[in-house]
């Protein structure tokens, strides 16, 4: 079974685009669907057919391409369907603990709310040769996690739990580049974490030659996540409210 090939790619403001394609049975999923026409030009360059989307939750920044990339290429949306109709053009609803397979491998869906009521990820164990991925749409980000719009802070610790007790190489593709202003944060935070302080630096170099910090792995941040770090839902709940206002 050959590794599947990923594609991130920059959509909106900051937002990214991200595409699974595997070689073997040529299925080519877009994860969250920010800007139609960048998944089409994205898949075109590439030579790849796109035939499924898998959301993570409802917000518009990830649903928003659902409907024309469906028109125009007849594939199959799966999503979360805790909450009815949030999906637009949902074919196959999923929830923590299901699992699928695209081709041959298989994909496992987490339930991680928080940000959202009925937020799910989607990891791919063997997506790449000897590491995982995780496709963690607005869970986490780096060095961050994603705003409490629906969930409490007891939900989103659950979710960070879940996530850090995924294998350590673990690939976590998040949807936005929200790095340095995460960085800033986090160094309140925790000022005198050295392994966050020398993330930072690396992080501020690859934005400064116009690249990607995504993705992350799930040692990285162990290591240097406040959100990951955090004790307990108080203290998670705690920092949250700290970044909303900074």
């Amino acid at each position: 079974m050959s590794s599947l090939e990923i594609a991130l790619f920059p959509c909106l403001s900051d937002n990214y685009g991200l595409l699974i394609h595997d070689r073997d049975s040529g299925e080519t999923a877009a994860i969250d669907t920010p800007e139609a026409a960048k998944i089409e030009a994205a898949c075109e360059a590439r030579g790849w057919k796109l035939s499924q989307i898998w959301n993570t939750h409802h917000h518009a920044d990830h649903t928003g391409g659902n409907i024309t990339l469906k028109q125009n290429h007849g594939l199959t949306i799966t999503g979360p369907d805790q909450i009815a109709g949030r999906i637009p053009g949902l074919d196959k609803g999923v929830s923590g603990g299901d699992s699928f397979l695209f081709g041959e491998h298989k994909v496992d869906v987490i339930f991680t709310p928080g940000h959202t009521q009925d937020h799910i990820i989607y990891y791919v164990a063997d997506a790449h040769k000897g590491a995982g991925a995780a496709f963690v749409g607005d869970t986490i980000f780096v060095l961050g996690c994603g705003r409490l719009f629906e969930g409490s802070p007891e939900d989103m610790f659950g979710s960070m739990a879940a996530i850090a007790k995924l294998p350590e190489s673990t690939k976590l593709y998040c949807a936005h580049e929200y790095t340095l202003s995460n960085a800033d944060f986090a160094i309140t935070v925790e000022p005198n974490n050295q392994d966050l302080l020398d993330y930072v630096a690396r992080a501020k170099a690859l934005r400064e030659l116009g690249k990607p910090t995504v993705p992350t792995t799930v040692a990285i941040e162990k290591l240097t996540n406040p959100f990951m770090r955090a004790k307990s839902a108080k203290r998670l709940g705690e920092i949250r409210a700290a970044k909303d206002s900074f």
